[in-house]
């Protein structure tokens, strides 16, 4: 039991160590409402983590963290999949580079403004 009061109170020192560290590496003050902001939302699960774990509350935490982690990675990739479905990663591209140089032919790979380009020999090690 006074092992564990121990690390706890390690974590939470070497926590308030790494944070004051953090602030002092700011650039200004505008960003320093945000970093306490969140400094203080970990500092609140670090004190809370003893209480979890005393009601058997710890692993329901982390299972609906990791779960809710995965809904959000699942949604990211499934909008990436729709970006790309769209075609909207050309977008930047000026209209010389998509429509302008030439048409691209699907069942070759390739554009026919493309030159061809043939191997004639290869030879590795002489």
């Amino acid at each position: 039991m006074l092992k564990e009061i121990y690390g706890w109170i390690q974590n939470i020192s070497v926590y308030l160590i790494v944070t004051a560290a953090v602030m002092h590496a700011v650039p200004g003050k505008e960003y320093e409402k945000y970093v306490r902001f969140f400094s203080g939302l970990v500092l609140i699960l670090l004190l809370f983590t003893p209480v979890l774990r005393l009601a058997g509350k710890e692993e329901s935490f982390y299972g609906m963290y990791q779960s809710r982690e995965y809904e959000l990675d699942k949604r990211a990739i499934e909008e990436a999949q729709e970006w790309f479905a769209d075609g909207k990663f050309l977008e930047f591209l000026p209209d010389e580079y998509t429509e302008g140089g030439g048409a691209y032919d699907e069942e070759k790979g390739q554009d026919e403004s493309a030159g061809n380009i043939e191997v004639g020999e290869i030879r590795i090690g002489e």
